[in-house]
């Protein structure tokens, strides 16, 4: 294969002819593990703060306010203690992800599944934070990655691993240009976490029950006409099996294929529409609101626009069907579905965990708070449903600048397009 003019072949691909490939020993002035000290040491009022491998995320975030406090003895550990600039891998468990530490108000102690690294001036620590975190950065630390169940990673098989290195002004310049799109990444995450509060605050604020308002049960609904008996899909000997499943038909609903009010329709089983027409229950049309009640419970969505004549829910989630639309909203079930006071009534007879569940009769007796007019409800449902359209489109701003910044490293840090 010929190569691309002014690039050369290594072991990790095609770099620039000026890039080096070197191992990190050439940059590195020291490395060192954090210290181990028994748990008893540990103190809310403590004078040491404590860095976990927890505390660092894929993005080379440290989240200093997560980090345990420790009342030790600080000129034991003061070899230990972090500097501004020093560069940390984790070498356990989740290992292979990279963070340089900056600063904190107390002294920090790296954690024992940290791997600590000084380097020499010819070398951005930022730079070398953003390769290892990159897709071509973590198959370099599956490769050295030791361990069936429990990997990790060692100082010196990291110190022998050979990187590419551009030259420093390079390193910067890529460096600087990633650096950007992060802090646009965390600026939209900080938005959409304020705007997800300030939902969450007119969420208790606009259900709060007024005058007039009633708070009834699901029960009270089924048995008043407003809604219809709610059902989930078919169980025992003729519900679907995998060996049931086909490329296309009608779409098989399970409770993960509901987040985010979307129902994820691309992504989930089909069952043969001869099959699911001799089913007995779980046949939900548009205008239905999904409730996920097994396993994933309070997982919340309304059927839009399908593309078939209904679609076909599992044992794991029950729709919701207005019978009388004068009396009560889809929108406005959907929301107060939403709301902190029915996921706490329905999460506390979940029995939690991986095998929670809330079968139909414990569903019919959780609580509904019912404002009086349907009027007020379109006016609770549209407010928060802007709310909710607004946090979504946030979202998919926050995705797409995600993506780019993974075309960004793909390139930048392969030397496929140069920032020089």
């Amino acid at each position: 294969m010929e190569l691309r003019k002014g690039y050369k072949q290594t072991e990790f691909g095609l770099i620039p002819e000026d890039w080096e490939a070197m191992p990190l020993k050439k940059y590195c002035k020291s490395s060192a593990f954090g210290p181990r000290f028994g748990g008893e040491l540990y103190d809310v009022n403590g004078n040491v703060a404590t860095l976990r491998t927890t505390d660092l995320d894929l993005g080379g975030n440290i989240y200093y306010a997560n980090m345990p406090m420790a009342q030790l003895d600080e000129s034991k550990f003061k070899e230990h203690l972090l500097l501004e600039n020093d560069f940390l891998i984790t070498r356990s468990g989740t290992c292979g992800i990279a963070a340089v530490f900056k600063s904190f108000e107390k002294p920090v102690l790296p954690g024992a599944f940290l791997i600590r690294f000084r380097f020499k001036e010819n070398i951005n620590v930022h730079f070398f934070k953003h390769y290892i975190n990159s897709p071509v950065g973590q198959r370099q630390m599956e490769l050295i990655s030791l361990g069936a169940v429990q990997k990790n990673i060692s100082g010196t098989s990291l110190l022998n691993t050979l990187f590419p290195f551009p030259t420093l002004p390079e390193q910067t310049a890529i460096a600087t240009a990633l650096s950007d799109v992060d802090a646009l990444i965390s600026s939209l995450e900080k938005l959409i976490e304020k705007k997800r509060n300030i939902k969450q605050g007119a969420m208790q604020k606009l259900l709060q029950p007024k005058e007039g308002w009633e708070v009834v049960t699901i029960d009270q609904l089924i048995l008043s006409g407003i809604i219809e008996k709610p059902l989930d899909g078919n169980h025992g000997d003729i519900h679907p099996k995998s060996s049931d499943f086909v490329e296309s038909g009608i779409p098989f609903v399970m409770a993960n294929n509901v987040y985010n009010r979307q129902i994820d329709l691309e992504n989930c089983h089909y069952i043969k529409k001869e099959q699911a027409d001799k089913l007995q229950k779980g046949f939900s049309i548009t205008g239905d609101v999904l409730l996920t009640h097994k396993g994933t419970v309070g997982n919340v969505a309304i059927v839009k626009k399908i593309n078939t004549e209904y679609i076909m829910l599992t044992p794991q989630v029950t729709y919701y069907r207005v019978k009388n639309y004068d009396s009560i909203s889809n929108a406005y079930i959907e929301q107060y579905f939403l709301s902190d006071y029915f996921q706490k009534a329905i999460k506390d007879v979940s029995g939690g965990g991986t095998r929670a569940y809330v079968g139909i009769t414990a569903q019919r007796k959780l609580p509904f708070i019912m404002p009086p007019t349907l009027s007020e409800q379109i006016r609770i449902a549209t407010i928060l449903s802007d709310m909710d359209a607004e946090i979504e489109a946030l979202e998919t701003k926050l995705e797409k600048y995600r993506n780019i910044k993974l075309g960004m490293m793909q390139n930048l840090l392969t030397g496929k397009i140069r920032l020089v």
